[in-house]
């Protein structure tokens, strides 16, 4: 099939309330590690798909989303109801930005480049031979937004969402760190994976904005919820009272946690866009 008659790609978000589709052809595909992409998908990065927008449709839920205003030109979109990110329509670039983990097909071309690499979480290794800008590659004019950086302190692993109105400490040590590749973990990140750590519900204490945080329970799951914040959309950790245990969206951190991925689950769910490069173990489900 040639590009000019390939089917739509389509994508949606996590609840389903958000669809569109895109003609393509995809022009772009790269991997954002600024801290701000990290907070709004709560992962270790996010990945954006560029197409024409003349060939963007929107198919139900263009009144379903929230805007956040990031930075003096930074704009952030996503799902009210299940906090997924939404696709950025920039007129005055005659593109459409998409967030590849909502992708329902394959961009048919893979990600080329890691951008804010400077800006990297510390427990997120780059191990592919991509290339790697410290910001915006030159050639795009445009500079990136500092984020003022929060001082570690000893004993407490700090959190907070994008706008800062939900902010969250950990006292005590996290049980497990994992990438997970299921559907619904890169629908709800909008990304490649999810990178989740797992403590104890005791050792979570919710510092402001309680009365902030959204959460969406997929209504066939038995557990998988996400939590989100109403106002920006970045990811909030989510409390599963049922297994005793708090979530945190490795992407939400303020700080280093001391602690690294320790595998790759639900693999064989895993993008087609997306090639493992680590050397950590992969399960093809849950872990044992």
């Amino acid at each position: 099939m040639t590009s000019a008659a390939r089917a739509p790609t389509q994508g949606t978000c996590l609840c389903g309330a958000v669809r569109y589709e895109i003609d393509g052809p995809f022009t772009m595909v790269v991997h954002c590690h600024c801290s701000m992409c990290r907070k709004h998908h709560g992962g270790s990065f996010a990945t954006f798909a560029a197409a024409p927008l003349m060939g963007f449709r929107w198919i139900s839920g263009a009144d379903h989303i929230t805007v956040h205003e990031s930075s003096e030109k930074g704009r952030r979109y996503s799902c009210k109801t299940c906090g997924s990110v939404t696709p950025m329509v920039m007129k005055e670039l005659d593109q459409v930005i998409v967030p590849a983990g909502n992708l329902e097909g394959s961009p048919d071309i893979q990600p080329s480049a890691h951008w804010f690499v400077t800006s990297k979480a510390p427990w997120h290794t780059i191990t592919d031979s991509l290339p790697q800008h410290e910001e915006y590659p030159e050639e795009f004019g445009i500079t990136g937004v500092t984020r003022t950086p929060v001082e570690p302190r000893p004993g407490i692993v700090a959190g907070s969402c994008l706008c800062g109105d939900v902010a969250y400490e950990v006292s005590g040590p996290f049980l497990r760190m994992v990438n997970c590749h299921c559907t619904r973990c890169r629908r709800g990140r909008s990304s490649a994976h999810a990178t989740n750590l797992v403590c104890k519900i005791d050792h979570l204490r919710l510092v402001r904005g309680e009365g902030n945080v959204v959460r969406y329970k997929v209504p066939d799951a038995r557990f998988f919820t996400v939590g989100f914040c109403r106002r920006c959309g970045g990811a909030a950790p989510h409390v599963s009272a049922e297994r005793g245990i708090a979530l945190i969206p490795a992407g939400s951190l303020d700080c280093d946690p001391g602690l690294r991925p320790q595998a790759h689950i639900f693999v064989k769910s895993g993008a087609n866009w997306f090639r493992i490069t680590d050397d950590l173990p992969q399960f093809a489900e849950a872990m044992p």
